[in-house]
């Protein structure tokens, strides 16, 4: 009986924990549109800690980009700093997956399956994603140092939870983003009792589409 009722205390104790953690945490809602008002779709909205990050904030866990049907997907990711990335084929074509850009510089070469080795995006940044035989396959990736981040939906909106209160620098990015504006970011001071609703303003590039191969040859280019 005596070791049924500190059961029950040590149970008891770890749900208390957890109601004060979920009670502390705090939120962000956020809408991006573009320079025509337009909502854009998988934008990233970052939120970074003016105090810092502690060991304790990182979410490590391994991270998939596929290749379905010649293309990458997802074609927008998000990862924190030391993430690793499996990269699997699932088409039955070889395909060879590469990045020159300055935060990740790697290659795989033509293979088909999942590399035996993924590859560990270490650095703060933003990468592009190609194929050397398929011109048309790109997918970018924002590598941050913060945990705290989420994709917005079709209708360019996202909520931002379970931040710890403190204050923030929460800033909007999107791979079609041109030079960041003073409306890509704003700093704000979370508590639990209030969620801010943050409107961010981005402006896009213009972007070239390479033709693309019929998806029917699946056993050729």
């Amino acid at each position: 009986m005596k070791q049924k009722s500190k059961s029950v205390l040590i149970v008891t104790a770890i749900l208390a924990a957890a109601a004060v953690n979920e009670v502390s945490a705090a939120s962000v809602n956020a809408v991006v549109r573009d320079e025509r008002n337009n909502f854009v779709k998988e934008a990233v909205v970052i939120a970074t800690p003016a105090a810092g990050l502690s060991t304790s904030e990182q979410e490590l866990d391994m991270k998939i980009i596929d290749q379905v049907d010649k293309e990458f997907r997802p074609v927008v990711s998000v990862f924190q700093a030391g993430t690793s990335v499996e990269f699997p084929n699932h088409d039955d074509i070889r395909h060879h997956v590469y990045s020159f850009s300055e935060a990740k510089t790697f290659e795989i070469p033509l293979y088909k399956g999942t590399p035996a080795q993924p590859i560990v995006f270490d650095q703060a940044g933003e990468v592009t994603l190609g194929c050397n035989i398929h011109d048309w396959m790109s997918a970018y990736v924002l590598v941050t140092d913060t945990p705290y981040f989420a994709k917005t939906d079709g209708d360019g909106r996202v909520d931002l939870a379970g931040l710890p209160p403190g204050e923030y620098t929460v800033e909007v990015w999107h791979y079609e983003q041109a030079a960041p504006s003073e409306q890509s970011a704003v700093t704000v001071n979370l508590t639990q009792n209030e969620t801010p609703a943050l409107e961010f303003k981005i402006e896009r590039k213009k972007k070239w589409v390479p033709f693309r191969a019929p998806t029917q040859s699946q056993d050729s280019y």
